[in-house]
């Protein structure tokens, strides 16, 4: 489905609904209001899509009617639903059955539009404190930025959509909540000022490839091979970390840099540094090579793969966010480790856990 150039909000909403398709969401529950038009608009057009899976989008009046039936539908499906509100008390109404689905173990995305930030406690009408309405019950809540339509932010945003996704599956499902402002105009009104952002988004590049599925007891996490062999232009990055065998990890991180022929770059504080002798490739002064900036462009990365954490080197980062290389994160945890808002998909795994990477299965 194109995305919507007509305004911020149309921008904004349009990608978020977007993500969420590519995802393979099936179905949204709208429960109609002013605040959420743009969520509204957004999700109706994904329900016409043509080319692509169109998302189900079903309108109901009643807020707490329109929770359950949500609720219903993901446990059958058990994949997650969306359910769309205005600001105000509107989203109390989900409160029921946001608990029910926590309690349950059943995915749900709450999208509750709310008022801008300066429209709050100032008696503007309609509006509550909407942060962490649902208290603990979901597994993951957070707030979305107001709306923009600069670059970094539309990648935070739909790195932000993708891990709710995933944080809706694993490592248990259940709800998940995003607040999400936005500031008037709230109908498709067309903003001239926008139309410039048309030639810069190239939906190919913009949106990556879809995250793999989650691992099951029965399911092993799908790693692309092929996919890194193939790429002579990668490179590892090692962040801080603390294992409870060091040399263990060392090896694992060195035997799959070896294989694949690609350089790692070490934080201070990874133990890689204390085991130098297994990996031949390790690189400790990335720092003063990218200072460079023709050798930094030279060695710009097309892939890249990064342990845990993302080392906090300034010259590292800009890096990174410069040539925007597919990167995969590889940690056992289940949060969001990629502060660039990269195209980035998490491998929820520990390095270790796929033994000696070069011994048949690379």
């Amino acid at each position: 489905m194109p995305i919507d150039f007509r305004n911020t909000n149309t921008v904004w909403a349009s990608i978020l609904a977007t993500t969420l398709q590519r995802l393979g969401l099936t179905t949204a529950v709208i429960c109609p209001g002013s605040r959420s038009t743009p969520l509204t608009v957004a999700f109706a057009q994904q329900s016409q899509a043509i080319s692509e899976k169109p998302i189900d989008a079903i309108p109901i009046l009643d807020e707490r009617s329109a929770a359950f039936f949500a609720l219903g539908i993901a446990r059958k499906t058990k994949l997650p639903v969306v359910l769309i509100c205005t600001s105000g008390t509107a989203g109390a109404n989900f409160y029921p059955a946001v608990i029910e689905a926590r309690e349950s173990r059943v995915p749900l995305l709450i999208l509750t539009a709310d008022r801008p930030p300066e429209l709050r406690d100032c008696h503007s009408g309609q509006t509550i404190d909407q942060v962490k309405l649902y208290g603990n019950y979901p597994n993951w809540q957070t707030e979305l930025a107001v709306p923009s339509v600069e670059m970094g932010m539309l990648r935070y945003l739909r790195q932000t959509v993708i891990h709710a996704w995933e944080r809706s599956l694993f490592p248990l499902p259940g709800p998940v909540h995003l607040n999400i402002p936005f500031r008037d105009p709230l109908a498709p009104i067309t903003d001239p000022a926008v139309n410039s952002l048309k030639s810069q988004l190239q939906l190919q590049d913009f949106f990556p490839p879809i995250p793999p599925p989650l691992p099951t007891p029965h399911s092993p996490l799908p790693i692309p091979y092929e996919q890194w062999r193939q790429c002579k232009q990668g490179i590892i990055i090692a962040g801080p970390a603390q294992p409870q065998n060091p040399r263990n990890y060392c090896a694992a991180i060195g035997q799959l840099s070896k294989t694949l022929g690609w350089s790692v770059l070490a934080e201070g504080l990874s133990p890689l540094r204390n085991y130098a002798e297994l990996n031949p490739y390790l690189v400790s002064t990335y720092d003063l090579i990218l200072r460079n900036r023709q050798l930094a462009q030279q060695l710009k990365p097309e892939i890249v793969i990064h342990i845990g954490e993302l080392p906090i080197s300034k010259e590292l980062r800009m890096w990174l966010d410069q040539y925007q290389p597919q990167r995969w994160v590889i940690d056992p945890s289940h949060h969001n480790l990629d502060p660039l808002h990269g195209r980035t998909i998490h491998l929820r795994m520990s390095v270790e856990e796929r033994g000696r990477w070069g011994d048949g299965e690379m």
